[in-house]
């Protein structure tokens, strides 16, 4: 052994040293780890077929080993770490020889990238990658983010300190569009940047902030690192939970945990959006008191116009605050009384099934002592009492078909307990009148009839459907019954549209934002996973582009808003309308909704179409579509070579020694502390890709196959990233930043510029460590 090592400690030395190596030769890092993956497998070979490396490992046949055993130690359990006293033996860290390690991991390799690459699983979830990398991209070629940030400064350029909360809050929105951390901060210091020292800011607030709201990107949803790490993490906790269960005597981890082992990205995107907020106010907070108690660092500036007419703050407080609440609140008031609700008369052709106790109780006595320890007395109690009221009721009973008069009763009960107001036509309603309301704050003294036209469309669409719709009206009568009601709404929506646009705020915020809200309303709200919800970012980034680089030419957007009214036509039809043509009975209703939504499919191919080619003729989506391919290639061989890299350690026995290490702690907390502390290092010589498939799947296993939430362990790791991204002196946004800012700004005024803000991120990683529900709440609010 040399210098004392272990064999395979040597081992893990020589990997790292291969891929920093690899890393810092200047070759691309897609490459340099597949490289450094061969070269350490190459080193470690050679110097085992030389006898030069030895492990020690704990020798199973000795009687201390056979004693713990014995006394009810899982074998997995004992290690070097925790129990240094047991005999050891020396043994080839190669067992068989490298060929067969080599054979082995070719095998492997083709195995992991059929899995994970091409075939597997987790490839649609991969294909949302593609789709935000091409939203991001689009929208930051389009200047959307340079209007965004003139506005925001015009806005927020009076307050003390506030071109840098402008510069937060547009880091906030570039990030919930793009999700990448290079393109936001390069975009912002080419944006921002120059402006920020023109007002005679600090230039180590200015660079500070411009590099922390970059890196919101990492955190704050749609993130690619969330897409990319929940989709490991998921794999890693469900396996790490199954063998958890095995080990404690449990037959699954459904059966241990009360609950399915599962945790996807839709639900990691609940799980960051507070967290991504927080560090956002926590950014903006100091920029304020920064400027407040330094105001010659961080001047105010003159604002300009916002609105077309100037507002009244009775006529702002009416319009923006008092009617939006009061709508919202009635809204709210008439569903908790059961005025609006569900006007559904859909009943189950069969009887309910009877519902299992909250546990599963027929399990052996070693699970059950388990399951007691994780759950706690009174829960097991509750379960076996559940579970013996179900048996006495004869609970191994199977649902039962309803016969006519049964279901007939069943629809009759539905419909005398309606709703007097579908929940559907009511948010329908809300969202009408928030706009009339917003275009009567923002055009005072403009003519009203349409808007007043509008709200009474609103009043009747109301009336209309408490006396006229009933719960056994079809769609299409409802439609016909609605009809001048609608009419009379969307002439008011015309109006407000034409008033609204004038109001610069609203005319640059609300499309990105609307997209925005589509994308992550889906995804957050349970209704789609993240590649559909991707795939309609991307298509909406590129009408959004088409319809600027349109009015940049002087030309009409109208067949782009048509777009978007197909792509909304579409989807109401769909969601109203049962489309199943030719399942059953199909009637007239049917056949008309389906060419209608067939015709509004047709054109919004032909509208997106229409943008491609727009944006196209203009030079745009030639890089669009270059840069997007770059990006998505360097992440999937990023994983390919990373898989490769993992199978190097895993097969000199690397990864079960960390893992032993880890395990050798009782505190599982503890642990994680330590792997989080390793992670901040490693972030600062490795981008987050190479951490995300290289580091995680080995500790992996040890940290998600406790008791911890694996929701707050992901984000815990996100945020960790995020945080190793700004710290020098090798934090990546530094290095993004000072490639773009101007010769006046030195490094040493980067690196004094985001010290405060790591110490932000530290706060904030300490109260989502002590106020774990922070990370927890969103999902556990709307289960997904």
């Amino acid at each position: 052994m040399f210098f004392g090592l272990d064999g395979v400690e040597i081992g893990l030395i020589i990997v790292f040293l291969c891929l920093f190596g690899a890393i810092l030769s200047g070759f691309p890092v897609a490459f340099a780890i597949g490289g450094a993956a061969l070269l350490s497998f190459a080193i470690i070979a050679t110097l085992d077929a030389g006898g030069l490396l030895v492990r020690e490992a704990v020798d199973p046949a000795s009687d201390a080993y056979r004693a713990l055993v014995a006394d009810g130690v899982p074998a997995q359990t004992i290690s070097r770490f925790r129990y240094p006293d047991l005999p050891i033996l020396a043994e080839p860290i190669f067992p068989g020889g490298w060929e067969l390690a080599f054979d082995r991991n070719v095998s492997f390799i083709v195995n992991r990238i059929n899995e994970r690459v091409l075939a597997g699983q987790s490839i649609e979830t991969l294909l949302a990658v593609l789709m935000f990398v091409l939203m991001g991209i689009t929208l930051e070629r389009s200047r959307i983010a340079d209007d965004l940030l003139t506005t925001m400064a015009r806005i927020f350029g009076p307050l003390p300190g506030g071109l840098a909360v402008s510069v937060v809050v547009v880091g906030a929105f570039l990030a919930a569009s793009t999700g990448i951390v290079g393109a936001t901060v390069v975009t912002m210091g080419l944006l921002s940047l120059p402006t920020m020292m023109r007002a005679k800011y600090s230039p180590e607030l200015a660079t500070g902030v411009i590099a922390a709201s970059g890196t919101l990107g990492q955190i704050i949803p749609p993130s690619i690192v969330i897409v990319l790490l929940g989709t490991l993490a998921g794999d890693l906790y469900s396996t790490a939970q199954e063998a958890r269960a095995q080990g404690l005597g449990c037959p699954d981890a459904l059966t241990f945990l009360g609950q399915a082992a599962v945790v996807s990205v839709g639900t990691l995107f609940q799980a960051a959006l507070l967290p991504g907020i927080l560090l956002a106010l926590l950014y903006a907070a100091y920029a304020f008191f920064y400027a407040m108690l330094k105001p010659h660092k961080a001047p105010p500036v003159a604002g300009g116009q916002i609105a077309a007419e100037p507002v009244t703050r009775g006529e702002a407080l009416t319009w923006f605050l008092g009617v939006p609440l009061a709508l919202v609140l009635g809204l709210v008031a008439l569903n908790a009384v059961g005025v609006a609700g569900s006007q559904s008369i859909a009943v189950s052709g069969f009887t309910d099934a009877p519902s299992g106790a909250s546990l599963r109780t027929n399990v052996s006595e070693q699970c059950q002592a388990a399951m007691i320890d994780l759950h706690g007395q009174a829960a097991w109690d509750r379960a076996v009492a559940e579970q013996a009221a179900i048996t006495g009721t004869g609970g191994g009973a199977q649902s039962v078909r309803l016969d006519d008069a049964a279901r007939a009763e069943a629809v009759a009960d539905r419909i005398a307990s309606r709703a007097p107001i579908g929940l559907g036509i009511g948010v329908a309603v809300l969202l009408a009148g928030l706009i009339l309301s917003a275009a009567r704050g923002v055009a005072p003294t403009d003519r009203h009839r349409g808007l007043a036209a509008g709200a009474l469309g609103c009043v009747l669409a109301l009336v209309a459907d408490i006396l006229l719709v009933s719960p056994t009206t079809s769609p299409g009568v409802t439609f016909l019954i609605l009809l001048p009601s609608i009419l009379l709404v969307c002439y008011g929506l015309r109006d407000a549209a034409g008033m609204l646009a004038r109001n610069d705020l609203v005319r640059v915020v609300f499309p990105p934002l609307v997209l925005i809200v589509a994308v992550l309303g889906s995804i957050l709200g349970g209704i789609t996973n993240p590649t559909p919800a991707a795939a309609l970012g991307a298509g909406g980034a590129i009408l959004l582009a088409a319809w600027r680089r349109l009015r940049d030419e002087g030309r009409s957007g109208r067949v782009i808003l048509g777009t978007t009214l197909a792509i909304g036509l579409m989807l109401l039809v769909g969601i109203n309308f049962d489309l199943r043509v030719g399942v059953g009975e199909t009637n007239a209703e049917q056949v008309i909704a389906y060419g209608v939504a067939q015709l509004a499919y047709l054109y919004a191919i032909f509208g997106l179409l229409y943008a491609c080619w727009v944006l196209y003729a203009g030079g745009v989506l030639t890089p669009i579509v270059r840069e997007t391919a770059k990006v998505t290639s360097m992440v999937f061989t990023i994983l390919i070579g990373s898989q490769l890299l993992n199978l190097v350690v895993i097969s000199f026995g690397g990864e079960h020694y960390i893992q032993s290490f880890l395990q050798s702690f009782d505190d599982e907390l503890t642990v994680f502390l330590i792997v989080m502390l390793v992670l901040f290092v490693l972030g600062f010589v490795l981008d987050f890709l190479e951490i995300i498939y290289i580091v995680i799947p080995i500790v992996g296993p040890v940290i998600y196959g406790g008791t911890l939430d694996p929701k707050w362990v992901t984000i815990m790791i996100a945020v960790n990233l995020q945080t190793s991204f700004l710290t020098p002196p090798f934090g990546f946004a530094l290095f993004y930043l000072r490639g773009v800012a101007p010769a006046e700004i030195t490094t040493r005024h980067i690196y004094r510029g985001v010290v405060p803000f790591v110490a932000i991120q530290a706060v904030g990683l300490g109260l989502l460590w002590l106020f774990p529900g922070v990370v927890t709440i969103v999902p556990d609010l709307f289960p997904n």
